[in-house]
């Protein structure tokens, strides 16, 4: 009982330092731009996020009429 107590710490260990570890990547790309501000290169990542999900919102659309096409 006592060593599957220790894979589970030893899991939720490497998890929370992977977490910490990519948090870190993020910022600190993000402060590390040459010519443009902190505030500015976040806005520019989640403007990235949003296109990506406006693309996925127009494959799930296409795969709809394909559908109602596809019954009729």
């Amino acid at each position: 009982m006592a060593s599957g107590a220790w894979i589970v710490i030893v899991i939720l260990v490497v998890l929370v330092g992977g977490a910490n570890l990519i948090a870190y990547g993020i910022a600190r790309g993000m402060f590390r731009s040459d010519n443009a501000s902190a505030l500015n290169n976040l806005g520019k990542s989640l403007d990235a996020a949003r296109k990506k999900n406006g693309a996925m919102d127009e494959l799930r659309r296409r795969m709809e009429e394909l559908e109602k096409n596809k019954q009729k």
